[in-house]
């Protein structure tokens, strides 16, 4: 609270997402809220919409957006209507295409995996060939990851063990933005999820597969509380600056000379990360907001 004036704010999610993964943040920002006596209403992208404010003068502009999904130009004009929006825009639009991730990551000089962000090509061409694999292959060697640019829990992350995978690969996907990743051998089927507020790691788990490449609780991984070490803490964190998030659930993998960080996901879902450590992230957001200034500057 501010004074006796409680903070009234907007919990803005996606108004076609309605599976229990979901739901169950929103009813945990909810029920955050009403603890710290913070007024937060659940709005779907389909009630707010760009030009609300102008269209019904009557809306009234909350003193803050809890953004929860991935409608970048709408949270684009509620910053642009004065409404701080957390996270921003900028960073959301950065964590959800993992190219941009990678750019703004190497731009920060943050270790990460040897990373090639593929060609552009148009929906109405496709790849007609994949000699430009030649290219790509070369510096990267076997087996090496590719990554959808837009995915989550993992479920558009594959492994190639050779060129006859790769080329299969990129067949499937080839009309759809993507990038390769070096293979980091020492990390297989293991990471650390370390959840950032501010300028804080508040919670860690380190996930484990026994059957797959991927550390994803969704692709059958397992979790454990991690205590993380000072370094890997520091680094999260410059990962969540240097993406522009106040918030973050920044993935690290392991090395023999430390961590690389693997990705940093603006809207982290941490109810899995709550069920292992039984830290409520939406309190430390929340509490986060709650400390900022009420209008943009």
């Amino acid at each position: 609270m501010r004074g006796r004036i409680p903070l009234r704010g907007w919990l803005v999610v996606n108004g076609f997402l309605y599976t229990g993964k979901f739901t169950e943040l929103t009813k945990m920002f909810v029920a955050a809220a009403e603890r710290k006596e913070i007024c937060l209403e659940v709005r779907s992208n389909t009630e707010i919409y760009t030009g609300i404010f102008e269209l019904d003068p009557a809306v009234s502009r909350p003193d803050f957006v809890l953004f929860w999904d991935k409608d970048v130009i709408l949270a684009r004009y509620l910053e642009l209507s004065g409404i701080p929006v957390y996270n921003s825009s900028h960073s959301i639009e950065v964590c959800d295409d993992k190219r941009k991730t990678y750019l703004a990551l190497l731009e920060a000089g943050i270790p990460i995996p040897r990373t090639i962000s593929g060609p552009m090509t148009y929906e109405n061409v496709g790849f007609p060939t994949l000699d430009f694999v030649d290219g790509l292959e070369g510096g990267m060697g076997y087996p090496l990851i590719v990554k959808e640019a837009f995915g989550s829990f993992g479920e558009q992350v594959y492994m190639a063990e050779n060129r006859e995978d790769l080329e299969r690969m990129l067949k499937a996907i080839e009309r759809k933005p993507f990038l390769l990743q070096q293979y980091i051998s020492a990390s297989r089927g293991q990471d650390v999820r370390l959840q950032v507020v501010g300028d804080q790691v508040v919670a860690a788990m380190r996930r484990y597969s026994d059957n797959d490449f991927r550390a994803n609780i969704t692709s059958g991984g397992h979790m454990v509380r991690y205590e993380p070490e000072e370094a890997a803490c520091l680094l999260a964190v410059r990962a969540c600056q240097a993406t522009g998030c106040d918030f973050a659930g920044v993935d690290l993998l392991f090395t023999e000379d430390g961590f690389l960080v693997c990705e940093v996901n603006s809207n982290a879902h941490f109810k899995n990360l709550y069920d292992c450590t039984r830290i409520n992230t939406a309190e430390f957001i929340l509490e986060y907001i709650s400390s900022r200034p009420l209008k943009m500057a």
